[in-house]
């Protein structure tokens, strides 16, 4: 019985071998035919041809790489290794049974992996060639650069004490589901407020700080973690937190560590450590602005802001 196994198997592999060998041969006699009649500018539109879509694949899987749809990926490709056998045997059943849920696995994925499309689309959109064709409406209205000093003050002031901070500035892309995860406060911008939500023991201190343009709209919000597995194990949730958001939206974040009372900037998916008022202003004014803002040299640093404003 074993050796009889074994026969039929070495001869079925042996005919799916030449089987594909034929067919394999007959494509490409038929690829060097449809080449071999070309005319010269046929040639450069279907080198050109191969080269966007060569591209485009790259960049879709060097963007998959880091969402969840990578693991998915690989579970397509096993499925589908799994139809190709099951379309060269023949197995009709089998080949009914995925097409009938190929249509519902489609809109399945939609539905699941929306938030991670919904990226990729912002990320493509915000690129510097697309955003020079169509530039970006203002939806929103943008912060002053006072309420931009007082941003910079009260971080730097709860840094001081390690009193931890997740503030989030809206930009062109909505955070209205944010916004309702949060408490309305409708404050205007000062120092003071801001220092005082995120006291601790405090009830508005958990969650993050929503700014539209010169007004604090709401606190306690809750936003969404970042799914990208190359971030450091040391980031704790509000920098998960800060680069979730900034992956689904253009949004500026400042967190404050409570554990090192470090200053990060987080924008587009980036997030970098800010040394000090300085560098923390100039990086807000030229992302808000999109100039660079100089500051004069001096020892105090914010009493020079603040004589911009005088």
């Amino acid at each position: 019985m074993l050796n009889f196994t074994c026969i039929l198997g070495k001869n079925t592999l042996y005919y799916l071998v030449m089987y594909l060998e034929i067919d394999i041969i007959e494509k490409l006699k038929n690829g060097v035919n449809v080449f071999t009649t070309l005319s010269f500018f046929e040639w450069i539109s279907a080198l050109v041809e191969i080269f966007i879509i060569t591209f485009i694949i790259y960049k879709v899987l060097m963007w998959l790489k880091n969402t969840r749809a990578w693991a998915l990926l690989r579970g397509i490709i096993v499925i589908g290794i799994f139809a190709l056998l099951a379309y060269i045997f023949n197995f009709k059943v089998i080949l009914f049974i995925l097409q009938s849920l190929s249509y519902i696995a489609i809109l399945a994925l939609i539905i699941v992996f929306q938030d991670d499309m919904r990226s990729g689309l912002e990320h493509l959109g915000r690129q510097k060639v697309f955003s020079k064709l169509l530039p970006d409406i203002k939806l929103t209205k943008v912060i002053s650069k006072e309420s931009i000093q007082e941003i910079v003050e009260a971080v730097f002031s709860m840094s001081e004490v390690k009193t931890g901070a997740l503030i989030v500035i809206e930009q062109n892309v909505t955070l209205e589901e944010c916004e309702r995860t949060g408490i309305a406060v409708n404050g205007e911008i000062t120092k003071q407020l801001l220092i005082n939500i995120f006291e601790k023991n405090t009830p508005l201190h958990d969650g993050a700080v929503l700014i539209v343009g010169d007004v604090v709209k709401a606190a306690t919000c809750y936003l969404p973690l970042s799914h990208n597995h190359s971030i450091s194990k040391d980031l704790g949730t509000r920098h998960r937190a800060a680069l979730g958001i900034s992956e689904i939206s253009d949004s500026i974040t400042v967190v404050v560590s409570e554990e090192t009372g470090n200053v990060s900037l987080c924008h587009t998916g980036k997030l970098n450590l800010m040394k000090d008022e300085r560098e923390l202003l100039k990086e807000l004014m030229d992302l808000i602005y999109g100039h660079e803002e100089t500051v004069t040299e001096d020892k105090n640093v914010l009493n020079t802001m603040k004589g911009w404003f005088k």
